[in-house]
């Protein structure tokens, strides 16, 4: 690869679904269709999103079972390619990259990207490594070259929780794909929005503690009552069969739908009546951007710590106290049955790759 000013590599756990890999992704893609010579250094190239990078895009596949066993890889990856830049995403990942760069002794060019609440998903994690990794956190970020975090809050908590000077940390929103309605093919068809059906509520996520899909399923339960209307929840985790269980308890079975992990979820959020945002703690909240590039009017918590940053505190959607099942649900309601509604599309252009790629760019010491 050569240590050249064009040269870049990201270092992420895998492709497997989540906000993150898709953004890596696509900085990836851009970065390529700019001139540069980008590697996709991956832990283990596996997951859905694959497909989606570009042929000029090299996959490096370390082939590590985890993060953190990666990092002898890692470190002959760097000694051998030479970078000029290379940026992380995820904790683990980050502390990986920093590591390997210092056992690596080689002048590459260590940018991390927090994209999340640190303080709040470490409090929820289960077992001890998450505790270890936030604890090396606080050895190893201020040697980074560069940290972005992809919110005000998210850097506002990291500066607190990890002891770094805020002043530090450059705040990047995270890109969306540029416009939905070119990935709305028939063939992600769902005959619940088949001409005449009953509108659709939309939640989009990892079926975790986070993302609080129990509220938005009660919240349902009480529209339901009022509105003739269905729930479809795109995702998978290990909290499924305990939200099977509460829409079975609920009388709920023939009005709502968990159909899993979905690659492409555009189509479903072009044509939902409500895109709603359960989750107690986000970083920034992609799924919500991306909602909004669709066009679909939105609600959500008002969690720490992305969603007030992009909705611009209920100018684009209504916000609701996290946990609240009966704000939820009449903010639900009152978004169903409403005339007119803000022109997300609008809102939603600030948040493009272009301006994304730029920035990160710049804190990757890259701009040409």
């Amino acid at each position: 690869m050569g240590n050249l000013n064009n040269s870049v590599a990201i270092f992420i756990p895998s492709l497997r679904g989540g906000g993150a890999e898709r953004v890596m992704v696509m900085l990836a893609n851009e970065f390529a269709s700019r001139g540069y010579e980008v590697d996709l250094v991956l832990a283990r190239a596996e997951g859905p999103y694959l497909s989606n990078v570009a042929e000029n895009v090299r996959v490096v596949d370390l082939g590590a079972s985890r993060v953190l066993t990666s990092l002898p890889r890692l470190v002959r990856y760097l000694r051998r390619e030479r970078p000029y830049a290379m940026l992380s995403a995820l904790n683990h990942a980050n502390v990986t990259a920093i590591l390997a760069k210092w056992i690596a002794r080689v002048s590459t060019r260590i940018v991390v990207s927090e994209r999340n609440n640190v303080s709040l998903s470490t409090q929820s994690a289960q077992g001890m490594m998450p505790r270890i990794v936030f604890r090396l956190m606080g050895w190893a970020y201020p040697y980074a070259d560069g940290i972005i975090a992809i919110s005000s809050g998210v850097a506002d908590d990291l500066a607190q929780a990890v002891g770094i000077a805020r002043e530090r940390i450059t705040v990047i929103y995270n890109p969306v794909m540029p416009v939905c309605e070119d990935h709305t093919e028939t063939s992600y068809a769902h005959p619940w929005f088949a001409p005449g059906s009953p509108p659709v509520i939309l939640g989009v996520g990892r079926l975790t503690e986070q993302k609080d899909f129990f509220s938005l399923i009660r919240a349902f339960a009480k529209v339901r009552i009022q509105y003739n209307c269905r729930l479809m929840i795109l995702g998978e985790g290990e909290l499924r069969e305990e939200l099977e269980d509460l829409v079975k308890s609920l009388g709920l079975d023939s009005d709502v739908a968990l159909p899993g992990f979905v690659e492409n979820p555009y189509f479903y959020m072009s044509r939902a009546a409500v895109f709603v945002l359960s989750s107690q703690w986000e970083g920034l909240a992609n799924v919500l951007i991306e909602a909004l590039a669709c066009g679909c009017p939105v609600v959500s918590t008002d969690c720490p710590s992305g969603p007030s940053e992009v909705l611009e505190n209920g100018k684009w959607g209504r916000l609701v106290p996290v946990g609240n099942v009966d704000a939820l649900a009449e903010a639900v309601l009152a978004t169903l049955t409403e005339d007119t509604h803000p022109d997300v599309v609008s809102r939603a252009r600030d948040f493009c790759v272009e301006q994304a790629a730029t920035r990160y760019l710049d804190v990757l010491g890259m701009c040409l």
